[in-house]
């Protein structure tokens, strides 16, 4: 198998690897997720030579990477579903009282609507008093 560069084949995959890692890929597009078949492709080999039983110790370094990177992202999305969730309640907690205040209104507007047809009926005079309270 010919080395480029006169490196061995395990030191170019370590190289990709922290390559990949730090987000500064030579071969790839960068941002490209971290995965044995990338690590094979930033080293400029195929895919397929990066086996388990040839470099066992670089690829459970992978196995583990990948690990901790995926709870990483669990864990910002949890943190961000407990930030979000207060957030929520609170839309809740507003919309209760939008909805009481509604009914207040709608309430107060209604006995204002009734006064004034009280004061409109007395101001016209059609309101006859039955029987004098003083007496």
């Amino acid at each position: 198998m010919p080395l480029t560069n006169n490196k061995r084949a395990v030191d170019l995959f370590e190289e990709a690897f922290d390559r990949l890692r730090h987000g500064k890929p030579i071969n790839i597009p960068a941002g490209s997720e971290v995965t044995q078949n990338n690590v094979a492709r930033e080293a400029g080999r195929d895919p397929s030579a990066l086996r388990s039983d040839r470099y066992p110790e670089l690829l459970q370094r992978i196995k583990s990477y990948i690990a901790s990177e995926r709870d990483k992202v669990k864990t910002k999305k949890e943190s961000s579903k407990k930030r979000n969730r207060p957030i929520e309640e609170r839309l809740a907690d507003c919309m209760r009282q939008r909805d009481r205040l509604q009914s207040i209104c709608h309430s107060q507007q209604t006995l204002i609507d009734e006064l004034l047809d009280e004061i409109e009926q007395l101001e016209k005079g059609n309101i006859i008093k039955i029987r004098n309270r003083d007496t």
